[in-house]
């Protein structure tokens, strides 16, 4: 996919059991922000944007998504079953000079566990390697947050180390764990563009 087509919005990966990967639109401000409203303790825990996000600040980070979008520094996309969003998956932003990028992703309370997510960040590793022919991929997690671990474990990134005291919620810091995959090292194959 060209960079013009990037700019244009025109980002969509079709994930199994009916399940895909879009760009947000303004439109998808309310439904954002009741997802994250009905999931906040749980991503609180983790998520340091999560306690405080409000109405409108969902609506400024959909809007700040369209400006990554069109500056070429990755994308941030809306899970969704056939009728509703249910998580997000997205790039940070994207190191081009060192051919790198990061991951970040979240998920409804009750969608756990299908395998969406890990098609999901497999969908847009595939397309950092591919499409845009990274080097690197990277995935920084609370190191208590099992879960998390565990997808980037089952996708075969490596963990490289601890960040001490990386991450500042509650008052208190919190330690995350660096996984990293390499291009020479993930397999070809994964979910299909639509």
């Amino acid at each position: 996919m060209s960079a013009s087509a990037y700019r244009a919005g025109v980002v969509s990966f079709q994930l199994p059991g009916g399940y895909r990967l879009r760009v947000l639109e303004d439109s998808d401000a309310e439904e954002l922000y009741e997802l994250i409203d009905a999931n906040r303790r749980r991503l609180a825990r983790w998520m340091a944007w999560a306690e405080p996000q409000t109405r409108e600040q969902t609506l400024e980070f959909i809007r700040g998504t369209h400006r990554q979008l069109a500056d070429n520094d990755g994308f941030q996309t809306a899970i969704v079953d056939p009728v509703r969003i249910v998580g997000m998956v997205g790039f940070h932003a994207v190191d081009w000079q060192h051919r790198s990028t990061s991951i970040g992703y979240w998920l409804a309370q009750g969608e756990e566990g299908s395998g969406t997510m890990t098609q999901a960040v497999s969908a847009l590793v595939d397309h950092a390697f591919g499409e845009w022919r990274l080097n690197r991929v990277e995935i920084r997690v609370d190191v208590e947050n099992v879960r998390s671990r565990a997808l980037a474990e089952r996708l075969g990134f490596q963990q490289e180390g601890t960040l001490r005291q990386a991450m500042r919620l509650d008052g208190g810091y919190h330690d995350d764990a660096l996984y990293a995959m390499l291009a020479q090292d993930w397999p070809v194959a994964g979910p299909t563009r639509g």
